[in-house]
């Protein structure tokens, strides 16, 4: 039998425990791109062969551009979340990616952190990027990604009252700070196999933006994606996320 003192030491230990498990949780469900604990989202579709490369932060008035004419060159078509500030800054070039063909989403309006900010806020970043783009564009965004795909229930549920989708994914490096594009570019392939022995198509990430600097070097990151175009066209087929319906998460 456990004296008074070592009962009372094992049960504030199971107490840390449970708070520990109850964090780490937490953080799974906020974080983790394919964790599902806080609410579906579109990861990828079960299509094995199909790729959708996707833009974060942009647009960028240095490098958007030459991701445009990339795509242009190989008939790809892509997905843009777009920081909201910077579409209202660059609001031909916003427009110029929808008439590409590409498909644009909600990426917030400043990129914080929505999991650690008020249900207010999260709204307010939410709406405030939905009605500059619909202004800018002429049209709804039906999708939606949260920057560091953080999220809480009530960032999801903002999202899907507005009528858009949440969009994860299940292929990223940090290209925002690799200097090699071979580097970037051979590590998503490496993810891309993954995914597709587990019967998975790929959502990759890419940034063609810095939500903290409008004209960020994207360079390594442009040049990455040429190289995949370049090394799985041949073989697979790019779409953007609207190919793929919901319910093929």
């Amino acid at each position: 039998m456990l004296s008074p003192l070592s009962a009372s030491a094992y049960t504030g230990l199971g107490v840390l425990g449970a708070a520990a498990l109850a964090v780490g949780g937490f953080q799974y469900a906020s974080l983790w791109p394919t964790s599902q604990l806080f609410g579906p989202t579109l990861v990828a579709a079960r299509k094995p062969g199909e790729l959708a490369l996707t833009f974060d932060d942009g647009p960028n008035p240095a490098w958007t551009s030459q991701l445009l004419d990339i795509l242009a060159q190989n008939q790809v078509r892509a997905t843009f979340f777009m920081v909201g500030r910077f579409a209202e800054a660059e609001r031909e070039l916003a427009r110029r990616v929808l008439a590409a063909g590409h498909l644009i989403g909600n990426h917030s309006w400043s990129h914080p952190n929505l999991a650690r900010i008020s249900a207010a806020q999260v709204r307010e970043e939410l709406h405030r990027t939905s009605d500059a783009l619909a202004q800018i564009l002429g049209q709804p965004v039906r999708y939606f990604r949260p920057p560091y795909g953080a999220r809480r229930p009530v960032v999801l549920g903002t999202a899907r009252e507005m009528g858009m989708i949440p969009v994860l994914w299940n292929a990223m490096t940090t290209d925002w700070k690799e200097r090699s594009a071979d580097r970037i570019a051979q590590r998503l392939e490496g993810k891309i196999s993954r995914n597709e022995r587990a019967g998975w198509a790929t959502t990759i990430v890419l940034h063609d933006g810095r939500h903290s600097d409008l004209g960020a070097d994207r360079g390594p990151s442009v040049n990455a994606a040429q190289q995949l175009i370049k090394h799985y066209r041949p073989t697979h087929r790019f779409v953007a996320i609207d190919a793929w319906s919901e319910a093929e998460k």
